[in-house]
């Protein structure tokens, strides 16, 4: 399928499909109840770790899609993450994990920048593979990740890189060929590496915190934990018109507020604890003094009140719709037994109100990702919340008894990062890492003398040099491998070839093919000597055009500042200064020993360090380039 038929990704969303690699039956039929068959037992699977999970916008969600043009019939859907990027993670973990338990399922999936899972691995990655070429080629397959090779040549395994092969033929190769497909241990590596920590990281990014907050919203989040999301999102993303609604509290008056612990995401409350705001003071709600031991507490507690409300004024009264039970789903029955064998209503009798809280949330996961018609978000959060206090019945004075038993809160540390913290994170993300984990407690005098020891004005300009004459085509410029810390080796008789070559030593024809290798090379025929004799001719005739544009460019600077602006080599300034004094009558003809040579290192070095000082060390375009090159400069000591 061409990629500009596929239709888009909603930004901040990321779309899988799970297709099997060799399907047993060509009926449409039979096919349609396997696949149903396999969903079942992926939800099953999957169960314990989805229904206690929040989602930022919308949960992981499978549906069966029949086939379609070039795309045959597959499980697949489309969450919208958000602000939360680890949702979009935590997916592809899932689709890892069932491809791996169900060896007969290959997953793709890509979002709005394509395949990102070739942008987390992007630095060992093949040549050939780019976003043209990827299109149909790259699965996440037994558990690993399987990209289809490029073939060259017939009867090599893979397919050429200048088409595109449709999802029936790019499976076929998989399933036939699936150890030369399996990715390089470098770019397993580097999705290994991404996806470190998973099942435990989902309870790592969940964050507790002590709320004040109105009795309603406190029954609300014991029975649909997940609703913390769209209130959050409701005042986060607050207008005025919002506001009108919270002049005066109508569902969760603040005369009510108890002390609760509520369940965050890590995203979730950053935006919370980050946003500025202060309630109308016909609200109700009042702060206490900021060194108030419970500040914090309060101030949260307000802002998701402020969500809450916000989201019940916008339900409406449109609840005539009856919302079908879930147990008429046939895939309820599965769903539930292995909610049970997992441990999920972690011993509780059932009928129990803990157990109906735990049943609840199943029922709204499931209601959620299977058998909504929709979209999968929460389709009126504010109706679910009005409907939850509608079917509970609490006392205000159990919950405030429940204050003393509260579990202790985490701590927000994660929120504050130290510029020696954000260094080392910018480097493992722009993949080269740290030897090992002692900056972070080195002392500042400490990391201070070991940025000075590494710190080399050869290897600046070296690293220019590098990069300069690297060869790159039109796609962009390349960092040269020598700056990324890998062994550099080269042959001296084709470098000293090339630059003869370059500076019109020899009469050989001045080209791209020149720098290729020599098994590229075809074989001639002895009529192609001519036109081979005319090239070189008209090559020669170019670069000697070159030279005297270049000759004549030269004359025309003469006469002007801008060799002042270039240190020039000391070891001929003094000799050239005497020669324009006593030959200033000559003319024309002594021009070329008018021009001087120049100290390209110290010029090279001394432009990088004044475009670094007017930085004022913020990025920039001189300290972007030498941290692609692997060269750190420490920071300005003269502060003059």
């Amino acid at each position: 399928m061409d990629v500009l038929k596929r239709p888009p990704i909603p930004e901040d969303a990321v779309q899988y499909q799970l297709f099997l690699v060799h399907p047993e039956s060509s009926d449409a039929e039979t096919h349609e109840r396997f696949l149903q068959q396999i969903l079942q037992n992926i939800l099953a699977e999957l169960a314990p770790l989805l229904v206690q999970y929040i989602w930022q916008h919308q949960p992981f969600n499978l549906r069966y899609h029949p086939e379609k043009g070039a795309v045959p019939a597959h499980l697949g859907g489309v969450t919208e993450f958000g602000d939360n990027v680890e949702d979009e993670w935590f997916i592809v973990y899932l689709l890892k994990r069932i491809t791996c338990t169900f060896s007969d399922i290959a997953a793709a999936v890509y979002d709005n920048d394509g395949q990102f899972l070739l942008i987390e691995a992007a630095e060992h990655l093949p040549k050939w593979l780019d976003p043209d070429s990827s299109e149909n080629r790259v699965f996440l397959y037994r558990g690993e990740l399987h990209i289809l090779p490029n073939r060259t040549r017939s009867g090599e395994v893979g397919w050429p890189r200048d088409s595109v092969p449709t999802v029936e033929q790019a499976l076929e190769v998989l399933h036939s060929h699936t150890e030369s497909c399996l990715v390089k241990q470098p770019i397993c590596a580097a999705l290994t590496k991404r996806l470190d920590g998973y099942p435990d990281k989902i309870q790592q990014n969940f964050h507790r915190a002590h709320c004040y907050v109105p009795a309603g919203i406190a029954v609300v989040l014991s029975r649909r934990p997940d609703l913390i999301a769209p209130a959050v999102s409701a005042f986060y993303l607050r207008d005025p018109v919002d506001l009108q609604a919270c002049r005066t509290f109508h569902t969760f008056t603040p005369d009510t507020r108890v002390m609760a612990s509520v369940k965050f995401t890590r995203c979730l409350y950053a935006q919370l604890q980050q946003q500025s705001f202060v309630p109308d003071r016909r609200s109700g709600f009042t702060l206490p003094v900021r060194s108030h031991p419970q500040y914090r507490a309060h101030e949260l507690g307000m802002k998701l009140a402020h969500g809450f409300e916000i989201l019940c004024s916008k339900s409406g009264q449109s609840a005539s719709e009856k919302e079908a039970s879930v147990s008429s789903n046939p895939l309820w029955r599965g769903f539930l037994d292995s909610l049970k064998k997992n441990g999920y209503f972690k011993g509780e009798l059932e009928g129990s109100v803990r157990y109906k809280d735990l049943m609840t949330s199943a029922e709204s996961f499931f209601r959620q990702s299977v058998t909504s018609t929709h979209r999968p978000a929460i389709q009126n959060p504010g109706q679910e919340m009005l409907k939850v206090l509608e079917d509970t019945s609490y006392s205000l004075e159990d919950l405030k008894n429940q204050e003393a038993h509260l579990p202790p809160e985490d701590s927000d540390a994660w929120l504050d990062i130290t510029p020696q913290e954000l260094e080392r994170l910018l480097e493992e993300r722009g993949g080269r890492g740290v030897s090992d984990g002692t900056c972070k407690t080195a002392k500042p005098d400490e990391e201070l003398q070991e940025e000075e020891a590494g710190y080399s004005l050869i290897a600046v300009t070296q690293g220019m040099k590098n990069f300069i004459n690297a060869m790159s085509s039109h796609e962009g410029a390349e960092i040269p491998s020598s700056c990324l810390a890998q062994p550099f080796s080269f042959d001296p008789d084709t470098v000293t070839s090339a630059l003869d070559r370059l500076l019109g030593r020899k009469d050989d024809e001045l080209d791209s093919d020149d720098f290729e290798d020599d098994d590229e090379k075809d074989d001639s025929d002895v009529d192609e000597d001519e036109g081979v004799q005319n090239c070189e001719q008209a090559g020669a005739e170019d670069l000697d055009n070159l030279r005297k544009y270049m000759d004549e460019m030269d004359q025309e600077l003469q006469s002007t500042n801008i060799g002042r602006s270039f240190t020039q080599n000391n070891r001929t300034s003094n000799k050239a200064d005497a020669s324009k004094r006593s030959m200033a009558d000559s003319g024309s003809e002594l021009v070329e020993e008018e021009i001087q040579p120049i100290d390209v290192d110290l010029n090279l070095v001394s432009n990088l360090l004044e475009s670094l000082a007017s930085q004022a060390g913020l990025a920039g375009p001189a300290s972007n380039l030498l941290q692609s090159l692997g060269i750190h400069i420490p920071p300005d000591a003269d502060q003059s």
